[in-house]
């Protein structure tokens, strides 16, 4: 659990502190795992473990049919390529199996996005209402306890995606 309070126009998401006045958005929205992109992801490093373990096994016949013995390496190289093809499925299952999660996001006008997360979405939406009461009006202070904070979180879709090609008639964002 993490303090989230507002005092003196700052913002306090646990240790970390934000002027009120340098935020540029407070939104909902739901946190979804880029599934699609760990299984590529996946894909991308298990061909390249298979591509090192048989490029280590041509080495390793070249040094058997030069004179040296090296057959008890063979094996281990094998060995070496299953635990890690182990540990990129381990990996995958992590990443696939994630859940969605609701979150609140604090948007500054630095590169930086504080995300705060509770289990029901309407005490979510309600946190976004004392945020832009406590931006408008400098005398607002509070405090709630949230379940974790993340900043800047990878492998997750969040905000609009906007692909735009030219300039003429942008109608904007449309789903």
């Amino acid at each position: 659990m993490v303090d989230l309070k507002v005092g003196r126009r700052l913002l306090w998401v646990g240790e970390a502190a934000y002027p009120l006045h340098n935020i540029t958005r407070v939104h909902t929205f739901e946190l979804r795992p880029k599934r699609m992109e760990a299984f590529m992801s996946f894909l991308k490093w298990l061909g390249i473990t298979f591509a090192v373990v048989v490029v280590l096994q041509a080495v390793n016949r070249n040094a058997e049919a030069d004179g040296g013995s090296a057959s008890d390496s063979a094996g281990a190289v094998w060995l070496l390529g299953i635990a890690v093809a182990t540990a990129l499925l381990v990996g995958l299952v992590k990443e696939l199996t994630a859940k969605s999660e609701h979150v609140l996001a604090v948007e500054t006008s630095s590169a930086s996005t504080a995300l705060v997360t509770l289990p029901n979405p309407d005490q979510l939406r309600q946190l976004v209402h004392y945020l832009v009461d406590a931006i408008e009006k400098p005398e607002v202070e509070f405090q709630v306890r949230v379940e974790r904070v993340m900043v800047n979180p990878k492998n997750y879709h969040f905000g609009d995606n906007v692909n735009m090609y030219g300039g003429l008639f942008n109608t904007g964002v449309s789903k």
